[in-house]
């Protein structure tokens, strides 16, 4: 079933590669699927290091204003300025007890980043848009055009926010106004169940593992097919955080990279989530190349929240937030 999937490798230069925080493309260890053309599983292609950028920024950086998260349907707007800063004390602090108080941080479900989707409307507006961050469109455009996607536009994205007893249930990414493109899937920390189904719901699925730094392109026939992640599982290891996590990122950084040193400090707080959490980030374009929004998505109200609706399931009932069903 499983078979080596061929990449653009002159696509993507090494440098460009580097710059991002990836191997060289030869290096990659990329496959697919019979049955499921353009599904494209890469294993791991992060450099020494690289993997801690992404998951600080998923924490740190993109949790801040004006981005959107779950948080925002349940507090007052100047409680969800800076989570960090709110939970790094009591995250590094954190011992194992189930009984102790979670952190913002550890009750963050999901982040938004550009266009912001209407959870009511299940559309994008063009009226509810913020920067997309750079550094992460950056590696998204090199992902993209190694697996064949030349001049792949970051414009939205959704992160998810996941814990042992956390799960997303089956759904399709449908609402993006251009499927030509690409869906990318990054996964940090630790392990999960993915289940890639059919074009409908009631197709048996393919059940794979997705590690940290595995990523996953659904494209063509792929892109619109079924799918869900049932269980979240420590990594196969056995230790607390995956052996890829072990590793600091190099004092030379080459020219030009978006990738940011941090501090031993931010580490610390980050690895503490991990060992209990799973971060995941999806990357779509949601228009095509010069295609504009239909007219009446004009009126939709600016950032308009989600219902408490949706997969987002933690110890077997529903969060229910409905951010999740287009993840």
């Amino acid at each position: 079933q499983v078979f080596r999937s061929h990449l653009s490798i002159s696509s993507v230069s090494d440098q460009d590669a580097s710059r991002a925080g990836l191997q060289p493309v030869s290096r990659w260890k990329a496959y697919g699927l019979n049955g499921y053309p353009g599904f494209i599983f890469i294993r791991n292609p992060f450099l020494p290091g690289c993997q801690r950028h992404w998951v600080k920024q998923c924490l740190k950086l993109y949790t801040q204003k004006p981005n959107v998260c779950n948080l925002d349907l349940h507090m007052a707007p100047e409680k969800t300025i800076d989570l960090w800063g709110q939970s790094k004390e009591q995250l590094r602090r954190k011992g194992f007890s189930k009984c102790e108080p979670r952190s913002l941080l550890e009750k963050l479900r999901w982040v938004t980043l550009g266009y912001h989707y209407n959870w009511d409307t299940k559309k994008y507006t063009p009226n509810h848009h913020t920067p997309f961050p750079s550094d992460l469109a950056f590696l998204s455009e090199q992902v993209a055009a190694a697996c064949g996607f030349q001049g792949f536009q970051a414009q939205a994205g959704i992160l998810n926010y996941y814990h042992f007893d956390s799960s997303l249930g089956i759904h399709v990414d449908e609402s993006e106004l251009d499927h030509s493109r690409p869906l990318l899937s990054f996964s940090f920390g630790q392990s999960s169940i993915f289940l890639l189904g059919g074009l409908k719901r009631e197709e048996a699925p393919t059940a794979m593992f997705m590690h940290s730094g595995d990523i996953m392109v659904m494209s063509g026939f792929s892109r619109l097919l079924h799918h869900a992640v049932p269980r979240v599982l420590p990594n196969p290891e056995g230790t607390a955080l995956p052996s890829c996590l072990d590793q600091a990122l190099p004092s030379d950084l080459p020219a030009g990279s978006v990738i940011e040193q941090s501090s031993e400090e931010d580490w610390q707080v980050c690895a503490k989530y991990l060992q209990s959490s799973r971060i995941n980030m999806t990357i779509r374009q949601v228009l095509a190349e010069g295609q504009n929004f239909p007219e009446e998505s004009g009126t939709e109200i600016k950032g308009q929240a989600p219902s408490e609706d949706g997969y987002h399931q933690e110890n077997g009932r529903a969060k229910r937030h409905r951010a999740n069903t287009d993840s």
